[in-house]
């Protein structure tokens, strides 16, 4: 590639690309210190709950003389979305692919190993050797590959009988425990990305659907089309091959138990506090990455389907002509030689209303008044009845986030909702599964494609049937403090 397209590139992806945009902002150290801290113990955090944090750093910035616009949290908040940095959804926040990106290169800044290019080289030479072996069309040559390959591991064998155990150096040790934790932390961006494509395809199907005036089975086509290049796109393909790992029960709990062990030697002193954290809970986050996956799928879904059926692509179609056709009079006029400022005989009546409380609000009904006659006034307490007191059968939900667990630990497997209510059936009724669902959530539960149907008993003993979302729980997804739960 030449100078002046590599030029053209660079100036455009400067221009463009949100995470180039973070780090050139003004105020950049601020933002991404405020991002890190604030997703440190989770990757979703609710909106208001950001709102007041970043309300409270702005309190002390203004103080400190660091910043002295007058705006908000909830504005800088929007500005951030809008920016593409932050995503909302479901009045929570999460961090963006773009954002990932400049924290990743502003941690690699300072936390770059110098001494690392071993176990680069190490990694480079099994992929090579890996790769040779699975793309050679010769059955010979795959023979000899996979043979030498044997003879090195019989080789270790007869070593490890024979007593010879080989232990890394500390150095080894500690290069490769990074290596691990470096190759884990970059795991959620490909998640990241699939969101992005995901509303990326949303937001193309509805100009494509404005700009076309196709038919709903246009539309539909379209559709399928846009999934089929999500799927066989680089996140897509990463995306679906997590899934399948996480699928197989075998190989996610391998991993699980492997990294335990790993944490629990020596070489896991070469990790920080936060690293050793998160490769503890490396499992649970993919399965919490995997279900905003789906989440975000199934709500764009949702929304082209509310979108088509509404006809709201045809009205804004129909604005889209009236616009064009107001530019070419617009147009027309400048070739007319006509003043934008000539006097026309068209009026419009224009203005506010203005309310100074709901007494001055007009009723929409036939009748100017209502009619208090029959309304009595009863004075509030502060003591509940006796009748009040008998409705209310609270669930306790740590409790039964406790029961879920240790029926999860028992099982040994993962299990949905309706696999719990079998082993643990409901007495509470629609409360208690209530509090199933809200644990579900609570601990990032896979959301699985489809619903699945339960059935559960009330407190009087009645038989219900109840049709809920399908989510995969595991005793993995479970802090060891139940209490850390946003419950």
């Amino acid at each position: 590639m030449s100078f002046h397209e590599l030029n053209a590139r660079f100036r455009r992806l400067h221009k463009e690309h949100a995470a180039w945009r973070l780090l050139r902002s003004d105020n950049a150290p601020l933002i991404l210190a405020f991002v890190a801290d604030l997703f440190e113990e989770a990757d979703e955090i609710a909106f208001g709950r950001a709102k007041m944090a970043l309300d409270t750093e702005l309190e002390h910035w203004r103080e400190q003389g660091i910043i002295e616009v007058e705006v908000n949290a909830a504005t800088y908040l929007r500005q951030w979305i809008q920016a593409g940095w932050l995503r909302e959804l479901d009045d929570h926040l999460s961090k963006t692919d773009a954002c990932e990106v400049a924290l990743r290169f502003c941690r690699q800044l300072d936390q770059r190993e110098t001494n690392a290019t071993a176990s680069h080289l190490r990694i480079v030479q099994d992929a090579v050797r890996d790769l040779s072996v699975a793309i050679s069309p010769d059955p010979a040559e795959r023979i000899q590959l996979l043979e030498s390959r044997k003879a090195e591991i019989q080789r270790e064998l007869d070593e490890l009988e024979a007593g010879i155990v080989h232990e890394l150096s500390d150095t080894e040790q500690r290069e490769r425990i990074i290596e691990i934790y470096q190759l884990a932390a970059v795991l959620t961006g490909d998640f990241r990305r699939v969101e992005d494509e995901i509303r990326q395809i949303d937001q193309t199907l509805r100009v494509q659907m404005i700009e076309s005036g196709g038919s709903r089975g246009d539309v539909i086509l379209s559709l399928l089309e846009q999934e089929q290049l999500l799927a066989a796109s680089d996140a897509g393909r990463a995306f679906d091959g997590f899934f399948q790992l996480l699928c197989d029960q075998n190989r996610s709990t391998e991993l699980r138990e492997q990294l335990k062990a790993i944490l629990s030697r020596p070489a896991a002193k070469n990790l920080s506090e936060q690293q050793a954290r998160f490769l503890g809970k490396l499992m649970r986050e993919l399965s919490r990455e995997s279900g905003r996956v789906f989440q975000v799928r199934r709500r764009t879904e949702e929304n082209l389907r509310q979108f088509v059926e509404s006809g709201a692509a045809g009205e804004m179609r129909a604005v889209d002509r009236l616009l064009g056709k107001l530019e070419r009079l617009g147009v027309g006029f400048k070739e007319a030689d006509i003043s934008m400022r000539h006097e026309t005989s068209l009026r419009l009546d224009s203005g506010h209303v203005k309310i100074q409380s709901p007494d001055s609000w007009s009723l929409k009904m036939p009748e100017e008044q209502l009619d208090t006659r029959n309304v009595q006034e009863h004075i509030n307490t502060g003591t509940p009845s006796d009748t009040m007191l008998r409705q209310l059968h609270a669930v306790q939900v740590l409790a039964v986030a406790e029961k879920l667990r240790s029926t999860l630990r028992a099982s040994r497997i993962p299990l949905s909702i309706a696999g719990l209510v079998a082993r643990q059936p409901i007495q509470a009724g629609l409360e208690e599964l209530i509090a199933f669902l809200r644990v579900a959530r609570a601990v990032g539960a896979t959301e699985l494609q489809g619903r699945e149907t339960v059935e559960i008993k009330d407190r009087n003993g009645q038989c219900l049937k109840a049709e809920i979302p399908h989510y995969l729980l595991s005793a993995e997804q479970f802090p060891e403090r139940l209490e850390e739960l946003i419950l």
